[in-house]
């Protein structure tokens, strides 16, 4: 679950996703639980932008769902319950602008295709945002991700501070991310 490890690193979403959003992006939230970046995304991407939210747990789906509707804005959200193997993401293939995969990687047992399928998302362009919890990864673990992403197409831009954590945000390479 990631509500925990998130709560422990107290920081503030908007300073983290603020300097990468602009309105009309279309987004991608991948592993987002009840929505502690989904919403604060949702509003940085205005009316005109678009967030796909994706957790394997139907009940944090159910969750977002909720507070979304809430703070009205489900109008900006899409989420989705993935499966273990997949995201099911094809029918958004090439139009992500930025995707977020925030304490969640460590958890996937098939990083490599986990990686592969959010680059399948990417527009040429596109940023993945990387970041991993300190408690439960460590700098060595966290660098074969990013050499995962690295193989599966994905340039390293920018080493990132984050309190209790370690982030990279990595864009597309100029030719586009092959998927198995």
């Amino acid at each position: 679950m990631l509500a925990s490890p998130l709560r422990r690193f107290l920081y503030s979403p908007e300073d983290i996703l603020e300097p990468h959003i602009r309105k009309g992006m279309n987004v991608l939230d991948i592993g987002c639980g009840m929505g502690f970046f989904s919403l604060p995304l949702a509003r940085l991407v205005g009316e005109t932008g678009r967030v796909v939210c994706v957790d394997l747990q139907e009940r944090m789906i159910r969750g977002l769902i909720r507070r979304a509707k809430k703070a009205e804005l489900l109008d900006r959200i899409d989420a989705r319950v993935s499966q273990k193997n997949s995201l099911m993401l094809n029918d958004i293939a090439e139009k992500v602008d930025f995707a977020l995969a925030f304490a969640v990687v460590h958890e996937v047992p098939d990083k490599e295709r986990l990686l592969s399928e959010i680059g399948h998302t990417m527009k040429e362009g596109g940023k993945l945002l990387i970041a991993e919890p300190k408690p439960h990864v460590s700098k060595t673990d966290f660098d074969k991700t990013v050499s995962i992403a690295r193989s599966v197409g994905f340039e390293v831009m920018n080493d990132l501070a984050i309190r209790r954590g370690y982030a990279m945000l990595l864009g597309t390479r100029g030719t586009r991310i092959s998927r198995e």
